[in-house]
């Protein structure tokens, strides 16, 4: 098989594509059905409230970093296996020049207990909060907001969500 006059070699051919970063995060929820966010420390204005979770490091897939923020952030050992929630895209902008894809997974409902022995990692976060869902509206961007429904529904009928609309703000 010969290749045609336009072929590129892939490493050249790859260098002319979007980039993307990749993210895994845990959700979870109190046992009343509450979302459990913590408070970001570098992205305030940005992502203010968050789920534990980060982008990936070579070698390591959305699930394994899922797991390992977790326990960094919260120190909560999510067991598995992964249940996934959504998939969230978002496209680049002025405050980060790559595209985002990232994956949420269930870590299930945490008992008050759990929830007060949760050590935050305090040069990521803040504070943690279990809220209603309306009572996140406020408080966070309407883009973050949007994708923390997704993920209510997402866990309420079982169907992962695909939240494409988790742009970078322009």
């Amino acid at each position: 098989m010969t290749q045609g006059p336009n072929w590129v070699p892939p490493e050249v051919y790859a260098e002319t594509l979007p980039k993307a970063t990749v993210f895994g995060a845990v959700f979870f929820t109190d046992e009343r059905d509450h979302p459990i966010q913590l408070r970001s420390v570098y992205s305030a204005e940005v992502h203010p409230w968050q789920w534990p979770g980060g982008t990936t490091e070579n070698d390591e897939r959305p699930w394994e970093t899922a797991v390992r923020e977790c326990e960094e952030e919260t120190g909560i050992v999510v067991p598995g296996p992964p249940q996934l929630l959504a998939a969230v895209f978002g496209l680049p902008g002025t405050q980060w020049p790559y595209a985002t894809a990232g994956y949420v997974f269930d870590g299930g409902r945490l008992t008050d207990q759990q929830i007060k022995d949760i050590r935050l990692a305090p040069q990521e976060h803040a504070e943690i909060r279990a809220l209603p869902l309306p009572e996140w509206r406020p408080l966070m961007p309407e883009r973050d907001f949007a994708r923390l429904k997704a993920v209510m529904e997402a866990r309420r009928t079982g169907r992962a969500a695909y939240v494409g609309s988790w742009d970078w703000a322009v």
